[in-house]
């Protein structure tokens, strides 16, 4: 091969290294904020008393539980599921327990959705993950704009005090399961550009595979199956092959093809 030619190999093959390197740091740092969803959701510790309040206590989306007195020694009652929508003390909450559930399942989704590498288009499962962690993004953001439109119920005012109010805690605290539900969004938005990122580029680096030498014979660089499957190419012993370039809908006829 032209030196350029052997340049553009070396190229073609670290891409395809970083590329995947890149591409498994996403998956794991997916199905971690999928945890993190996860406990998110199911955890009672959004916002919970402090010293001065005049009830102990803590609250989730749904689950929630309060006691007595202020003493921390006083038994806890617990309230509240997610099936039993009734027992959830306030509407907000029971809006934001729904965005928070979508985002969950969206982001589930997104990693079932990675079993599709094997079988289809990269840049298209990219994508189509991209989309869904945006959505969860904006599913959370949902989540926690309206979570605090709750806080005038009045168990929670009980807990709290009578200077609680609508994105108002009074004597209460945020506790980490809120905090975490926050870090969430910007780790979703994250993920969903790197994945838009590793989809365009894929799409890119493939409309650059097929080079030229300096007679204007095409050469493939890319193994002929990655190559068939990739750029969606018919070819017959290599004696000549349409490309179609699924991005520009580009249609190249190479009458010769060395692999």
């Amino acid at each position: 091969m032209l030196p350029s030619q052997e340049a553009s190999k070396i190229y073609h093959d670290n891409y395809m290294r970083n590329s995947r390197a890149i591409g498994v740091l996403w998956a794991i740092f997916t199905i971690c904020f999928a945890i993190v969803n996860v406990v998110v959701f199911i955890q009672p510790y959004w916002i919970g008393d402090s010293v001065n309040t005049p009830q102990a206590g803590y609250f989730g989306l749904f689950h929630y539980c309060v006691g007595t007195g202020p003493s921390p020694s006083r038994e806890l009652t617990c309230v509240g599921s997610f099936s039993d929508f009734s027992s959830i003390p306030s509407g907000a909450f029971k809006a934001a327990s729904v965005f928070v559930l979508l985002s969950m399942v969206l982001i589930l989704s997104c990693i079932a959705c990675m079993a599709l590498f094997f079988f289809c288009n990269t840049s298209t499962v990219y994508k189509t993950c991209a989309w869904m962690q945006l959505l969860c993004g904006v599913c959370l953001v949902l989540g926690c704009m309206i979570f605090p439109d709750g806080w005038d119920a009045e168990v929670i005012r009980d807990m709290c005090g009578e200077q609680t109010g609508k994105y108002s805690l009074g004597d209460c605290s945020v506790r980490w399961a809120y905090m975490l539900a926050i870090m969430g969004i910007l780790d979703a938005l994250i993920l969903s550009f790197l994945a838009f990122v590793l989809g365009n580029r894929q799409t890119d680096f493939y409309l650059d595979d097929l080079q030229t030498d300096n007679k204007g014979n095409y050469y493939c660089y890319t193994y002929r199956s990655q190559t068939a499957r990739q750029l969606n190419a018919n070819y017959n012993n290599c004696g000549k092959i349409t490309v179609q370039f699924e991005k520009k809908k580009k249609m190249i006829s190479i009458d010769k093809c060395h692999w």
